[in-house]
């Protein structure tokens, strides 16, 4: 695994290195320097097979998750995000948030110890629960994005973040507790859960996200920046320099296939 995701990061570099597309063609000139996007092409084919993925397997079965009580789903989304809480404090550490790696520690123990393993947030009302990860934490010590990629299955993405999920993925300290357990399937069945939780909270607005865009893709590919540039700054607001990566009604327009 190690070995594929080291080939994928070198020929993810080589590909951003390569010559950039001629003056002429504007639309492929604003994927490679304006949208940060220069594997656009090899993304746009990824994307078009998550979209098959997705509303095949993926959504009908973030849908009938949805169809369950909404506190069987709360305790599902709670317990995940309590096995995060190690990484999260990790991530806390690295970037120097020390209050909030307090309060992050804190809650994975009252929800550990007095909320069945974390089922139960006992935590919520006094302590805020917030995410870290590595992506943010490379970007909290200067490293830049990268380009964009769109990842099988895993959605958007960038150089950096594919990194830190990389990182993450071998050094998690939950995933190294379940096998020496003896329970390896724990780590890709919390993933899963994961997932299909994220998923079903993200039906209606993607679809609504869809319904309304001209290029879906370059408005994920829009949406997915912002979003990582919003959690990065820890909900802060923008500079005032900064501005959107994109538009729709920008030009040139994306290229579509």
């Amino acid at each position: 695994m190690f070995r594929t995701f080291l080939a994928f990061v070198l020929s993810a570099w080589l590909a951003a290195c390569a010559t950039p597309p001629p003056e002429t063609d504007r639309a492929a000139r604003w994927a490679w320097e304006e949208a940060n996007d220069p594997l656009e092409p090899m993304n746009r084919a990824i994307f078009a097979f998550n979209q098959v993925a997705d509303k095949y397997v993926i959504k009908p079965v973030a849908e009938v998750y949805r169809e369950l009580p909404a506190d069987l789903r709360k305790s599902v989304r709670n317990f995940v995000d309590n096995l995060k809480s190690p990484l999260v404090f990790l991530n806390d550490v690295l970037q120097g948030e020390f209050g909030r790696a307090g309060e992050t520690a804190t809650r994975f123990f009252a929800n550990t110890m007095f909320g069945a393993l974390g089922l139960i947030d006992v935590a919520e009302d006094h302590i805020p629960k917030h995410d870290e990860d590595f992506g943010q934490t490379l970007a909290v010590w200067g490293l830049g994005e990268g380009p964009y990629i769109m990842l099988p299955i895993l959605g958007p993405s960038n150089l950096r973040d594919v990194t830190g999920k990389a990182t993450e993925w071998f050094a998690d300290p939950v995933k190294y507790a379940a096998e020496n357990a003896g329970i390896d399937w724990a780590s890709y069945a919390r993933a899963g859960a994961y997932g299909i939780d994220e998923r079903s909270r993200l039906i209606d607005p993607l679809d609504a996200l869809e319904a309304t865009s001209i290029d879906f893709y370059a408005a994920i590919r829009n949406f997915y920046r912002q979003r990582r540039a919003d959690e990065i700054r820890n909900g802060k607001p923008a500079p005032p320099s900064a501005t959107p990566d994109y538009d729709e009604d920008d030009d040139p327009p994306p290229k579509k296939n």
